[in-house]
């Protein structure tokens, strides 16, 4: 057995979790998300999500374990959300956003101008003293971690002075310059 798959998960009383012909749709108080699923069964008793397989073949093993912590992921997702910061390092690197459209000086000739999807809230801050940084919260754990890499993806952090967009307690590994 899977040993994440074998766990069962809790449903809070404020969340409702229905499964019907290979799709899972999980609502609660800040939204609604839907996941389809193959190769294992789920059912919901007694307050809890149960994720089962067939046999213990290889596939049917790894996918055992990923629906159930993708179900999981939607039950906090929709009780209380995820959050991820990005820290913009550098020399006159800006961000600042006008609703869902993130604006980012990233030191390049002109400026980076991203729409953000709906489902994802954007916010900046920008500190006297303090590098910027761009906060993204969602329900949606899949869709933020993409939303965030993409950001990450402008200008990733090099390893001799540490300058980039990196996540807010990220470890870098830094390298030593030349020696004179």
């Amino acid at each position: 057995m899977s040993r994440i798959g074998k766990n069962p998960i809790t449903i809070p009383a404020d969340v409702t979790v229905t499964v019907n012909e290979g799709v899972v749709v999980v609502k609660g108080k800040l939204g609604e998300l839907s996941q389809s699923y193959s190769d294992v069964t789920v059912k919901v008793e007694e307050g809890q999500v149960i994720v089962e397989r067939s046999s213990d073949a290889k596939d049917l093993r790894s996918k055992h374990g990923l629906y159930r912590s993708l179900i999981n992921n939607m039950i906090v997702g929709v009780t209380e959300g995820f959050t991820k910061s990005l820290e913009l390092v550098g020399v006159g690197y800006r961000a600042s956003n006008q609703g869902q459209v993130l604006d980012l000086a990233l030191g390049f000739s002109h400026n980076i101008v991203l729409d953000i999807v709906s489902e994802v809230t954007v916010e900046t801050i920008s500190e006297k003293g303090k590098n910027p940084i761009v906060k993204l919260i969602s329900s949606d754990k899949q869709l933020l971690g993409q939303v965030a890499a993409k950001i990450r993806s402008f200008r990733k952090p090099e390893p001799y002075k540490g300058k980039g967009i990196k996540f807010v307690g990220e470890e870098l590994r830094r390298k030593a310059g030349k020696s004179a």
